[in-house]
């Protein structure tokens, strides 16, 4: 076996708040399986392990200078720690990590101790909440029962009933269900859909080679009742987000998946235990008593110290790490070997396939051969669903857009080198560059505009305009990679050449040269230059720290100069910041949506602008500095209006697409107004959901003629309206 490698930071902290659970459920792993530690911890974490965990989690986001961390508050059931240690927990973490890094703040529970209060907290402290759920009464009572052996389900879809209503959905992440083969997938699935969640997970029950899950059919039992799933969320054209399934696709398109149970990404999860005990992921709970153990504390031992653990550096050799018979699979960079306790055999420890090896092939198999064949730069359903209605959901579902956005992008540059636009030199290093320099240069909203007009004009026969912008995204990718490069440039009369995403060159604008061939800019990765040494004024993109994101900061290029204006991100950054606070504290998941798909700001200088086309996505303009109330409500709606270009690009809406983005920014506007307290709020958010409904009359009238996203669109749109006025 290969020497361990170096662990790559952690990002995912897994806090048990609370020791006990109000539910005896025989599959659970911390209470029925080896490892019976549970006994000897206290039952509430205390407020100084609190206090010292969230010290440990920024000091090692600030260590690895982690733009974006996730905590999960787990248990037992944390809901029995109360609303007062929860509330306590979340702003503990958030005031460690201000200024330090993202919090992304989860909650798994059973949802029994769920109230309208409860609830409450979850939205105002910014809490993602999932609720465990096995599917229909039958299914789900099954195993998630009380210590008197009653069942559990009535409470439990009160509970996410609750959390689904418009008021509180902004909470719910999902459901987390548990496969058991006894169980009818339709009949599992059925119930879990019909109570529109954003997502759902589903997770192989916890087995080992000394304890493997029961298959009474004596096959691939998991993989039959998966791929019964599949093919039905397939059919009904993916109508929410399924975990497993994205994943094996994503990973067998050369993407990084997002479930721990596949891949061969290096693990990036811990757990501290009330008592504040460092402990590897839970589910070594059904390996052996002790397994998760290793050892270190919160209180004396830093996150980087616990990453030495041989636990740890165990499981981040990757395919090194893995079995022979994995190593030979044709499915390994999918499946990674399966979850790593469910490799443990006693005698071997850990070197064995998963004892869901033949599940996991035929699965990943048919995902791979069933998968519909769709170009990357397209949304799902399920996204679609999450942009609409807002909510816990809707931050991943914005990364995908982005992810999206940016192979539109590429696919439009591969357009462009095809038909021969630009100089061949230009293209080799733009090659050579590919990677994530590049993507971070291609994300810039202006290389998409570029990009537009090049292709459009390509299309129609004419001349490409501004191709030595070609140049600049080479010098910029270069710039950003700290590699050195040179490339040609035509001089042309402006006498400036932008570098997107980070800078811009000037020189005289009336070169002499600029007929002779052009000349040549070069790069270092810290500075630019002309390279026949003439004088030039090299000028860095300003950026402005809004709310802990960085975003830059860029002229409009629609206006025209007006001699040297203030600087914007002076001028701009204070306003900006109250409306950010007003943003993050009454719509939270949207202010993470919003952080997460918008890199530039185009501050227009004053408010008596005329009337201007909106910036591609990635990019919002703003021209007006009200109170911090009303630029929250415009960040609100230039981000609606942004979603939408997106999504346009992405596929066409028809003839009545103008009556459809109206729709959807109304929609946006009204939630904005469900978020706040009081009669007017309420009835301002009422009006604007009818002025969508409306807005969607208007776009109905040309239905027929509609493709099925913007059909898929409008009805979401609908249901989302429907949702915050019921609540009324």
């Amino acid at each position: 076996m290969a020497a361990p490698a170096t662990a790559r930071p952690f990002r995912q902290f897994v806090v048990k708040i609370h020791s006990r659970c109000d539910l005896a459920c025989d599959h659970c792993y911390v209470y029925e399986h080896a490892d019976q530690s549970w006994r000897r911890r206290p039952r509430v974490m205390a407020p100084r392990i609190v206090r010292a965990t969230a010290e440990r989690i920024a000091e090692h986001a600030r260590t690895h200078r982690l733009d974006r961390v996730t905590v999960v508050l787990h248990g037992g059931e944390p809901l029995l720690a109360g609303p007062a240690r929860l509330a306590a927990m979340a702003r503990e973490l958030r005031d460690h990590l201000d200024g330090v890094a993202a919090l992304d703040l989860r909650m798994q529970t059973n949802g029994l101790r769920l109230d309208d209060d409860f609830c409450a907290l979850l939205v105002r402290e910014r809490i993602n909440t999932g609720v465990s759920l096995d599917g229909d009464r039958e299914s789900h009572d099954r195993h998630r029962v009380r210590a008197d052996g009653s069942g559990s389900y009535d409470d439990t879809v009160r509970a996410i009933r609750l959390l689904g209503r418009p008021v509180h959905r902004p909470a719910f992440a999902g459901l987390l269900c548990t496969v058991d083969v006894a169980n009818d997938p339709d009949r599992v699935y059925g119930a879990l859909t019909e109570l529109r969640p954003p997502r759902v997970d589903f997770l192989l029950p916890h087995a080992t080679w000394d304890h493997p899950p029961a298959r009474p059919k004596g096959g691939t039992d998991y993989a039959d009742w998966l791929i019964t799933v599949y093919e039905r969320w397939n059919a009904e054209d993916r109508p929410l987000s399924i975990r497993l399934f994205e994943s094996v696709e994503a990973a067998a398109r050369g993407e990084h998946g997002f479930t721990e149970a596949l891949g061969l990404g290096s693990p990036d999860l811990l757990v501290i235990e009330t008592d504040g005990a460092i402990e590897q992921a839970d589910w070594l709970k059904t390996v052996a008593e002790g397994a998760p153990e290793t050892g270190y504390h919160v209180l004396v031992d830093s996150f980087d110290e616990a990453a030495r653990h041989p636990g740890f550096q165990a499981r981040v050799l990757g395919l090194d790490g893995l079995s022979a018979q994995c190593r030979a699979c044709p499915v390994v960079a999918v499946c990674g070997g399966g979850l790593y306790g469910h490799r443990y055999r006693s005698g071997s420890g850990f070197a064995n396939p998963s004892v869901y090896c033949a599940d996991l092939l035929k699965l990943i198999g048919h995902i791979q051969s069933a998968a519909p064949s769709v170009p990357r730069h397209t949304v799902l359903s399920s996204d679609l669903g999450a942009l609409t209605a807002g909510g816990a959901s809707e931050p991943d579902a914005v990364r995908r857009l982005v992810e999206a956005q940016l192979d539109l992008r590429h696919a439009m540059l591969a357009y462009l080198r095809r038909a021969g636009v630009g100089s061949e030199e230009a293209w080799q290093a733009l090659v050579q560059l590919e990677g994530p320099a590049l993507d971070a240069v291609l994300a810039d909203p202006m290389v998409h505009s570029w990009a537009v007009r090049a292709c459009s004009a390509e299309t129609r026969g004419q001349s490409v305009p501004d191709v030595e912008f070609l140049a600049g995204l080479a010098l910029a990718a270069a710039f950003r990679a700290g590699r050195r490069l040179d490339v040609p440039v035509r001089a042309g009369g402006r006498g400036e050449l932008l570098l997107p995403s980070v800078g811009r060159l000037r020189w005289r604008p009336h070169d002499s040269r600029r007929d002779d061939g052009g000349i040549r800019v070069g790069t270092d990765g810290r500075d630019v230059w002309r390279m026949d040494g003439e004088e030039v004024a090299w000028e860095p993109l300003p950026r402005l720290s809004v709310g802990g994101v960085e975003m830059r900061v860029q002229a409009d290029p629609l206006l025209p100069p007006r001699g040297t204006p203030p600087d914007p991100a002076a001028v701009w950054r204070r306003p900006l910041q109250a409306a950010w606070d007003v943003l993050s504290h009454r719509h939270p998941h949207e202010a993470a949506a919003l952080a997460a798909g918008v890199n530039t700001l185009i501050l227009r200088a004053g408010t008596t602008e005329p009337h201007l086309p909106r910036p591609p996505f990635g990019a919002l303009a703003l021209s007006r500095r009200e109170t911090p109330q009303d630029l929250a409500l415009t960040l609100l709606r230039e981000w609606q209006h942004a979603k939408f270009a997106a999504l346009r690009d992405l596929d066409e809406f028809g003839d009545t697409e103008a009556a459809l983005r109206q729709a959807y920014a109304h929609l946006g506007v009204a939630r904005a107004w469900h978020a706040r307290q009081g009669p007017a709020a309420r009835g301002q958010a009422v009006r604007w959901g009818q002025r969508a409904l409306t807005a969607l009359d208007a776009f109905a009238a040309g239905a027929e003629a509609l493709p099925p996203t913007g059909l898929r669109l409008a009805a979401a749109i609908e249901a989302a309206v429907a949702q915050l006025t019921a609540d009324r």
